[in-house]
């Protein structure tokens, strides 16, 4: 049996107003049925029911039920209740194509020019199924759920009361904890439990970061081409993002620079473990230029550790905040790329004398991540778990790239120009000369979409005018057995004329 809709009805009632409350409850719900709010075949609750809720008599709510019925805006179903109906009266369709059809010369409203600004950054993220060679997604078919849902149930049988209350907005204690044994043990951080505070994502995490740190019009360095996403979690907290290019020993650093308003450069957004999207690992040299000009004019840095923990020949690189004696990295990470992106899961690690300004802005600003999975977080690194997974997923991302490269020496040699890549989840194929002299690389995407092979154009992570051309493949979520025929497949949409 088909479970009923019953709709949600917010009205309200001023027993005080000359107008009579049945007349009231009356206007109310013919105004939700007129602007679509209460939509053809849905349930309305019970007299008794919404009597209870407007603290009214139930006889006002039938005289207004009646009413309504009587005109056609209700019908009744014997013994099922009353329902709005799905073929509306004539008058009822005029009045509400009335309502909808826009006035001559309406201005249109305005919106900030933050608004625009960020808008302009706007990251259209290329997620979910759809074909091979999808861009940042992690492989969750091997992902032990059934054992993280057992976690995941430990942790709620007896929630401590600041799980449920959000009364840490740090973070849960343990999850923190459990951040802080790994990145101690795997990234070669020194750390403190209380300098990890648990935020949504790198996104959130950048945010946060500027909004402490920097004023309203301030500069920003970022790597160019760079993820998209950074640039808009700047602009969201006014703070100007400037372009700076990557080279194979990563973000180049350039001389005083300020904005174009003369504000300073108070800031630099790295991803100095492997740089998204061109996969360089920073050079030392570059790694302690760059803490030394944060030291000398009082600037920071954000090191985002994007997907550190897959690299595939020796132990993970040391993270930037192991070499800064000065206390200006600010290290981020997150959990989407190892776990599942749904986690939306991510925390920052702050220098000592930052904590109580970061968590006091963290809980003043309300953006808390959901408690419900942190437990379950926490106890999956803790058991280790997490590392498990990760050690498992490295060796057949590692093998999916070997996968990869094989292929396209076999057919997409001429067309794009793919090198391998010790960390990582994507390859980036450079356009070939003689494609690039036929078609632009969101061209040679849309030809890739059309034979169900999901890349994307390297040229969207660039910000100026000079773009570089080539398709990101995703390698991590397409299964052994899917590559090669994905491959053929993109070769010859490449191929056609």
């Amino acid at each position: 049996m088909r479970a009923r809709r019953t709709a949600l009805v917010a009205i309200g009632v001023d027993p005080a107003a000359p107008e009579p409350l049945h007349r009231q409850v009356y206007g109310e719900l013919r105004a939700g049925i007129l602007g679509g709010r209460l939509r053809p075949g849905m349930r309305l609750p019970s007299s008794r029911a919404l009597a209870d809720e407007l603290g009214v008599s139930r006889n006002t709510v039938l005289a207004a039920f009646e009413q309504l019925l009587g005109e056609g805006y209700i019908e009744t179903r014997r013994g099922s209740g009353s329902y709005v109906p799905a073929v509306l009266p004539e008058e009822l369709l005029a009045a509400r194509g009335a309502e909808r059809r826009p006035r001559a010369n309406r201005p249109q409203p305005a919106i900030s020019r933050r608004g625009q600004a960020l808008a302009s950054q706007a990251y259209v993220r290329d997620l979910g199924p759809g074909g091979p060679f999808s861009v940042g997604l992690p492989d969750c078919r091997d992902f032990p759920f059934e054992l993280w849902a057992r976690i995941l149930a430990k942790g709620w049988r007896h929630p401590a009361p600041a799980l449920y209350s959000g009364s840490e907005p740090a973070g849960h204690m343990p999850l923190r904890a459990a951040i802080a044994d790994y990145l101690r043990g795997v990234r070669g951080m020194r750390l403190g439990t209380e300098q990890v505070i648990v935020v949504a994502g790198i996104r959130p995490a950048v945010e946060l970061a500027a909004r402490v740190l920097l004023d309203p019009g301030d500069g920003a360095w970022v790597e160019e081409p760079g993820f998209p996403g950074i640039r808009g979690a700047l602009v969201a907290a006014d703070v100007v993002p400037l372009a700076v290019p990557v080279d194979r020993e990563g973000m180049t650093l350039p001389g005083p620079a300020a904005t174009p308003a003369g504000r300073p450069v108070r800031l630099a957004c790295v991803t100095p473990s492997h740089q998204y999207p061109l996969g360089a690992v920073m050079s030392l040299a570059r790694r302690l230029d760059l803490l030394a000009w944060a030291a000398a004019d009082d600037a920071w840095i954000i090191e985002d550790d994007y997907d550190s923990e897959f690299r595939f020949a020796g132990r993970p690189l040391a993270a930037l905040q192991s070499l800064d004696e000065q206390g200006r990295v600010i290290y981020v990470g997150n959990f989407s790329k190892v776990m599942f992106q749904s986690l939306r899961l991510g925390y920052l690690v702050v220098p000592e004398h930052l904590i109580e300004t970061f968590v006091k802005v963290r809980g003043g600003i309300e953006d808390l991540p959901s408690s419900v999975v942190q437990p379950a977080v926490a106890e999956f690194i803790a058991s280790g778990h997490f590392a498990a997974h990760i050690r498992r997923m490295r060796r057949r991302y590692g093998l999916r790239q070997e996968l990869l490269l094989a292929a396209a020496a076999r057919h997409l040699t001429g067309l794009l120009e793919l090198a391998p890549d010790p960390t990582g989840l994507h390859l980036v194929g450079f356009l070939a000369p003689a494609l690039a002299a036929r078609m632009s690389d969101v061209e040679a995407v849309a030809r890739a979409r059309a034979a169900n092979v999901r890349a994307l154009p390297l040229s969207r992570y660039y910000s100026g005018r000079k773009r570089r051309q080539g398709l990101l493949l995703g390698y991590a979520a397409a299964a052994e057995s899917e590559i090669e025929p994905a491959v053929k497949r993109l070769a010859q949409a490449l191929r056609a004329k």
